[in-house]
């Protein structure tokens, strides 16, 4: 059974920082596409940044460029979002999402690329 585990949410001013961290346990993201998105409260879930395991290509979002990080550690099956500067519109429950990246040929923020979804960590950024 593949289960992703988010952590690291939590209250923070504007402007300061915050890291996710998902951690997988029943798979192993060796072969994988490994994404983060977010819902704020009233929209749709959108795209926040991916890498792609094999070859470590990263991917963001306009939003998110420049300020978010994201990384891997190999030995710990895990995958990090650093989120710097941090703003008001950044609150949002943050989800980690991973699968076999089997399809090179589609936007790599497509929800649909992705089986295995984490519960979510909240982020809340006060003004």
């Amino acid at each position: 059974q593949v289960q992703l585990v988010e952590s690291g949410g939590g209250l923070v001013q504007a402007g300061g920082s915050l890291r996710l961290s998902c951690a997988a346990s029943g798979r192993v993201f060796s072969s994988d596409v490994v994404g983060w998105f977010r819902q704020a409260p009233g929209k749709e879930r959108e795209f926040v940044s991916a890498v792609r395991w094999s070859g470590g290509s990263l991917y963001y979002a306009n939003s998110a460029k420049g300020r978010f990080t994201i990384s891997r550690d190999n030995a710990k099956n895990t995958v990090y979002l650093q989120m710097s500067s941090l703003k008001p519109e950044d609150t949002a429950v943050y989800y980690c999402a991973a699968d076999r990246d089997r399809d090179r040929t589609r936007w790599i923020g497509d929800q649909s690329l992705y089986e295995y979804w984490g519960q979510g960590t909240q982020v809340t950024v006060s003004s």
